[in-house]
């Protein structure tokens, strides 16, 4: 359902992008419309991890240099059955991850200082299987797709501010202020649909993977208050790019509203609960997917039961015991 849903909204996102073609220019806008179209999807579908991961300042990493991320991620991709995609760390406080790439067999991981410095392994575990799942469900390049559709109906409707647009329409003039101030919103709505339906998608995806829905629970729980918390400003200087995230990681978007990139954490939580609930999670493997708490010293058992002493005040309530001093009184004797 989630797939033809997916296909629903890349059809209306090209369909709308020839409508703002045609409304510009006529059937040459459209056609131009189509053209250009096909070239950025072509550019997009080539280039778009490394531009992705350039914005991001993300920097390639080996297992010498992060150990325990590419122990976790080459575990995950043997049980999704994945090429083992590239790994990036992004040198940014706020704890966050992506995954970018045309297809698993270029696929690339990238996961913030921030992120692995909050996260205890089973949450990593969770948050990398995430965006696994997004490569294997391809997402990666259906979002990048439609980011870059989106961007290019906004240059169109920018055109028709200058250029007057096709005035011959029923509309006129107005209809060319409406497809200005319309059209962009309307691509923005379609895109953000996309991003949020193949969220819980890849929610799904991960924790199957992973086998820890609980634990991908607990790490969204921490990757919402740090987002809140923490600028990323890397992000900030590129909008677009923020729907790969697993959490928004632009400021100011707390709920789960039309305008949002993702679905609202609470959300996702309930629905990873739910779903370790409608699997029978054992206690044991729901307590390994909870957030770690301080370790217990499992040292060996004391047999000997220590002395208790009355505390002060029940030492008070008990009598006093006359004590015979071997000491001769003093008095006169008989």
């Amino acid at each position: 359902m989630n797939i033809f849903r997916t296909g629903l909204l890349l059809a209306a996102m090209t369909g709308l992008f020839l409508a703002v073609g045609f409304l510009l220019g006529g059937t040459g806008g459209m056609i131009m419309a189509l053209l250009l179209a096909i070239g950025l999807n072509g550019f997009a579908y080539w280039n778009s991890d490394q531009l992705v991961l350039k914005m991001q300042g993300a920097r390639p990493v080996s297992a010498q240099e992060a150990p325990q991320l590419y122990r976790i991620v080459s575990h995950l991709a043997r049980r999704a059955d994945l090429p083992m995609p590239k790994i990036y760390l992004v040198d940014q406080d706020q704890p966050n991850a992506f995954a970018t790439g045309r297809d698993p067999d270029h696929a690339a991981v990238a996961a913030t200082t921030g992120l692995l410095r909050l996260l205890d392994e089973d949450e990593i575990e969770g948050v990398m299987a995430h965006e696994l799942a997004h490569i294997k469900h391809r997402d990666t390049l259906i979002m990048t797709l439609t980011a870059v559709v989106a961007g290019a109906i906004s240059m169109l409707a920018n055109f028709a501010l200058f250029f007057g647009g096709n005035r011959d329409q029923p509309l006129g003039f107005a209809g060319v202020i409406l497809l200005m101030i319309f059209a962009p919103m309307a691509a923005m709505l379609v895109q953000m649909a996309i991003s949020r339906t193949r969220e819980y998608a890849a929610d799904r995806g991960g924790a199957g993977i992973s086998g820890k829905p609980l634990a991908l629970a607990s790490a969204l729980n921490k990757l919402q208050q740090g987002a809140r918390q923490i600028r990323n400003g890397a992000a900030e200087s590129n909008p677009a790019t923020a729907h790969l995230f697993i959490i928004n990681p632009l400021s100011g978007e707390k709920m789960d509203s039309l305008f949002s990139t993702h679905p609202a954490a609470q959300n996702r939580i309930a629905a990873l609960e739910a779903m370790a609930g409608s699997v029978g999670l054992p206690p044991s493997a729901a307590q390994k997917s909870r957030p770690r708490t301080a370790p217990v010293s499992a040292g060996p058992v004391k047999t000997s039961v220590p002395i208790s002493r009355p505390e002060p005040a029940q030492r008070e309530k008990q009598p006093r015991r006359i004590r015979r001093s071997s000491v001769p009184s003093s008095g006169p004797r008989d």
